[in-house]
């Protein structure tokens, strides 16, 4: 599997003939570099982790230029379907669905979710977050926007993520001390952790150093990726 960061929680995994992309926030993203018309060739599905802007991105344009299905929680979905979204699957928290070939599992993520329209702010179900499986590859847990909390332990013994994407820029989600803590007590045995949710804008982390410096001698492997250019798992 290659796992390619985009910046702040944007990703695109590439494994079995698939391309799915998570969290597509490009367009207003200060940290992505690319071209957003190629990073989206052959993309066949979207899976979003919860209804914040900086998250939801540039969906509804991808899905509608490729085709992709959103895969996300039920209002999300209802939401995006209002705004024209055609192709999506929606779904809840603890439930499992399968998209050809792989599996989607939202589970949950301590944050809110929700957009503002004419000074409106309304909620846009459960934020989420996401587990993708496929037959003889990696278990990816892509956590989302959270804070650490005990049932991750549930998390793990259920899923046993292989690769764990975890946020860790602070005031929205975990700092990188408490990120570093979620997986030394909880994800012990996943193959390698990448960070994500910083260095995009100034109110959060701008590096991964006090991360990795948490992380150091806790015996799981960090990848710190460079955007745009992908790592395989």
């Amino acid at each position: 599997m290659k796992i390619t960061w985009y910046g702040h929680s944007a990703f695109r995994l590439d494994f079995a003939g698939k391309a799915v992309l998570i969290d597509p926030f490009f367009t207003g993203n200060p940290a992505f570099e690319g071209d957003r018309a190629k990073i989206t060739e052959g993309v066949s599905h979207i899976l979003l982790t919860h209804g914040h802007g900086d998250h939801v991105g540039d969906t509804l344009d991808i899905a509608k230029a490729t085709g992709a299905k959103v895969v996300t929680n039920f209002e999300l979905c209802m939401y995006l379907a209002k705004q024209g979204l055609e192709h999506f699957d929606p779904m809840n928290t603890g439930g499992t669905t399968g998209q050809g070939g792989f599996t989607v599992t939202l589970v949950r993520a301590d944050h809110s979710s929700g957009l503002v329209e004419m000074d409106v702010n309304f909620p846009l179900g459960s934020a989420n977050g996401v587990i993708v499986k496929a037959m003889n590859e990696p278990t990816i847990y892509h956590m989302g926007d959270t804070d650490i909390f005990g049932d991750m332990a549930l998390i793990a013994e259920i899923h046993q993520p292989d690769v764990v994407i975890v946020p860790i820029g602070d005031r929205f989600t975990m700092g990188p001390e408490v990120a570093a803590l979620a997986v030394e007590r909880y994800f012990k045995t996943a193959k390698a952790v990448i960070p994500c949710h910083y260095g995009s804008f100034p109110m959060i982390l701008p590096n991964a150093d006090r991360f990795v410096a948490a992380m150091d001698g806790k015996g799981v492997q960090v990848v710190v990726p460079h955007k745009t250019v992908g790592v395989t798992v």
